[in-house]
């Protein structure tokens, strides 16, 4: 993944589905409404830590009129110690489950050691990392929901000399408050939605005495890319 200011997700109902070929959608080849252009170029110009690379990528095709798609991975030299990604979706007429205009949907990946796979808390505490990312930075948002799935693999003949692996994932999805000419304030969510990214990844708080990022205990090494 190429270096870039900052980085993504993937998420919640219908994320793995197949993708479009533009990263931004619009309904019949429309142009896209004023407030999802500008919340595109916020996303565009977030400026991130550098730690974190993103890039744009394909979008789901049928979540909504509009849609843009990013994937991160956080990176330690050669090596990514977790990866996920963030897509927003917009549809101009409103939707009733998402109660306003624009959705965040995402998934973040990470591979932990067996025994913290294990702690029966895992899933409450990495539920808060999102919300706790979401609030440090003042953001308003509504309607979340999402799931915290732990997955274990174990080898066996020819692979039986790998080592038991355990992943945790965080997908999610929420709706932005939006502000002046209903467009939500886009780069603060990237923001954030990094903030868990680094968290579950296990990087240290971006300025002393952040106590809304705890970094993992017995982190498994770093994957190669």
């Amino acid at each position: 993944m190429a270096a870039a200011q900052g980085r993504l997700s993937d998420g919640t109902g219908g994320m793995d589905e197949a993708k479009d070929t533009d990263a931004e959608l619009g309904d019949g080849g429309a142009t896209p409404p004023p407030p999802f252009r500008t919340a595109v170029e916020a996303l565009r110009g977030a400026r991130l830590r550098p730690q974190i690379e993103v890039e744009a990528t394909p979008a789901p095709k049928r979540l909504a009129p509009y849609a843009y798609a990013l994937e991160a991975a956080v990176v330690d030299g050669d090596q990514d110690l977790a990866d996920g990604r963030l897509v927003l979706l917009h549809d101009p007429a409103g939707h009733d489950a998402w109660r306003g205009t624009f959705r965040l949907v995402t998934l973040v990946r990470a591979e932990l050691e067996p025994e913290m796979a294990a702690d029966p808390l895992l899933p409450e505490v990495c539920w808060s990392w999102l919300t706790g990312a979401l609030a440090a930075r003042g953001l308003t948002y509504g309607e979340p929901s999402g799931t915290v799935t732990r997955a274990s693999s174990h080898y066996f003949g020819g692979l039986s000399e790998r080592p038991a692996a355990s992943q945790i994932e965080i997908r999610a999805s929420w709706t932005p408050g939006e502000g002046a000419g209903g467009t939500p304030d886009a780069a603060t969510h990237l923001m954030s939605w990094c903030d868990l990214l680094a968290q579950v990844a296990g990087l240290p708080p971006t300025a002393p005495g952040d106590a809304s990022v705890v970094t993992l205990p017995q982190r498994r090494g770093p994957q190669s890319r």
